[in-house]
């Protein structure tokens, strides 16, 4: 993974129930200089995504309590989830889900194992949006 620092620290969120999973890439979301908090349960995520407001949101769609989509649905409901960009990540990587994941309002679908250069290409998207709107919420 690039280890180079963002033009822009971002706040992302990263749920996974897989802890490993979802330390090992808060880690390496850290090293590139992101601000990162983790959730490993679709409850823990929604109410960290209400209570930090993140720029990205990266969920994991199989977790116990509540599913990715059920926690992105919601999450878009929110006054400023629309500003948010989500990303769901998955063992399922047809086209069905695909199309299941955007239709619950994700921006990105990723196909685990993720490879971690991509997520942070996708923040490095995520912060050029942020800088061409004029955001404040730039860290």
């Amino acid at each position: 993974m690039t280890t180079t620092s963002p033009p822009n620290r971002l706040k992302v969120l990263v749920a996974d129930d897989n802890r490993d999973a979802a330390d090992t890439l808060a880690m390496l979301l850290e090293l590139n200089g992101h601000e990162v908090s983790v959730a490993h349960c679709g409850s823990a995520a929604l109410a960290s995504t209400l209570r930090l407001g993140p720029h990205a949101v990266i969920l994991d769609i199989g977790m116990p309590d509540m599913s990715g989509y059920e926690v992105a649905r919601k999450i878009r409901a929110e006054a400023g989830g629309a500003a948010m960009m989500l990303i769901a990540v998955t063992g399922w990587g047809q086209a069905e889900d695909k199309a299941r994941a955007g239709a619950a309002g994700f921006d990105h679908h990723l196909t685990k194992p993720v490879d971690p250069d991509q997520v942070e290409r996708l923040l490095q998207e995520c912060s050029r949006s942020l800088l061409e709107r004029g955001s404040r919420r730039v860290l």
